[in-house]
């Protein structure tokens, strides 16, 4: 029980940390980060098929099912808004306005 509470902890306190590192990240670098975001959640993904694919716990299986499928919402989301903010950076033809 008391290592569930620990890493509870470290759970909640990763939270905080990445929401006020995320918060400073200046509009010029969203871009850079996200896709530096989108590989490591591609690791993501790697580390629970195989930590899923070696339990034999349902529980642990769920858990990493559930790795899986958050991870790829990520990569899928955040390559969606890395292309959306690319978008803007295009030049425009004359003929589109």
């Amino acid at each position: 029980m008391s290592g569930l509470i620990f890493n509870l902890f470290i759970f909640v306190l990763a939270s905080f940390v990445g929401f006020e590192l995320i918060s400073k990240v200046p509009p010029t670098l969203h871009t850079p980060l996200m896709s530096g975001a989108n590989a490591i959640s591609g690791i993501t993904i790697i580390g629970a098929l195989v930590i899923a694919g070696q339990v034999d716990q349902e529980f642990a299986q769920i858990i990493g099912f559930m790795a899986i499928v958050f991870a790829t919402i990520n990569v899928v989301g955040g390559f969606m808004v890395t292309d959306r903010m690319l978008e803007m950076f295009k030049k425009k033809d004359k003929n589109d306005e």
